[in-house]
């Protein structure tokens, strides 16, 4: 005989969610929408007041101060092969959408990742949530985006910075807890308090390991904007979504080669400044 488990109605339950947030909280979420907005119509300006050479030029510098010759005529190279591709604008809102969601996520990500790790508590509490977020698949941070912010960019960077969040979490918390335990020792031996034991100490010794969080979380943030082309954000992920409507194999791939190239640069970008935080 056959056992009638009645169905656990999750899905009702968060959709009833996302309408009681969306019908009571629609002031706080249009308010976001606009300022959020207003940042990337500011920075996409900025980048697109410049002219192609004198961006190139000052990544390049950029690259070069940090990462050395190689990486700054890699840079030349490879942003002079999106130009040449036609596709410098689809770039440069790309670009926009990934700066600001991350620095939104670094600017949550850091003091949660303090917290847990001066915490064993809330590292015990946060942990799970970080497995939950980072085993999630992407497109799913693309459903409550939608109710909330509308199609277009904002929802794009909402979703982008949830999906990004957790290696900046996890790498802060493992840095500051990797820190040796006598110059913890040492540090209470001279009296500092508290605050001076982390910014004087524990921040300092597990930059490195931030920097490779934030590196993590660039490229994931990276490849969620790409994604989220799929909700209506411009950039060169709207560029391979119109290829693959339109079945145009060949400008596809033009546009995930720039993908490529955007993604090599911020990731040995990043590297080479973290590997100079170490050195010193």
């Amino acid at each position: 005989m056959a056992i009638d488990i009645p169905r656990i109605p999750l899905g009702d339950w968060i959709e009833g969610g996302l309408d009681f947030l969306t019908s009571n909280y629609s002031i706080v979420t249009r308010g976001i929408s606009e300022v959020t907005q207003a940042w990337i119509n500011v920075l996409n300006d900025a980048l697109m007041w410049l002219p192609e050479w004198g961006l190139m030029a000052i990544i390049a510098l950029l690259c070069w101060r940090v990462g050395g010759i190689r990486l700054g005529i890699g840079a030349v190279v490879g942003l002079a092969l999106i130009w040449n591709l036609g596709l410098w604008i689809p770039m440069i809102e790309t670009l926009t959408l990934v700066v600001i969601a991350t620095l939104v996520a670094i600017v949550i990500a850091l003091p949660v990742g303090i917290a847990a790790a001066l915490s064993d508590k809330l590292y015990g509490l946060i942990m799970p949530v970080l497995d939950f977020m980072q085993t999630m698949p992407a497109f799913v941070y693309l459903i409550p985006a939608i109710p909330f912010f509308g199609i277009g960019a904002v929802s794009a960077i909402f979703a982008t910075v949830i999906f990004s969040m957790p290696p900046a979490i996890r790498f802060t918390t493992l840095g500051i807890r990797q820190v040796p335990k006598d110059l913890i020792e040492a540090a209470d031996a001279f009296g500092s308090t508290r605050s001076q034991k982390l910014f004087k100490v524990q921040l300092p010794l597990s930059l490195p390991t931030v920097m490779a969080g934030i590196n993590q979380t660039i490229m994931l943030a990276l490849s969620m904007v790409v994604i989220a082309a799929m909700i209506g954000a411009d950039g060169l992920g709207s560029e391979v979504w119109k290829a693959i409507q339109r079945l145009r194999p060949g400008e596809g791939f033009e546009a995930g080669i720039a993908v490529v190239i955007l993604a090599m640069l911020l990731d040995r970008l990043t590297q080479s400044f973290r590997r100079t935080k170490k050195a010193q």
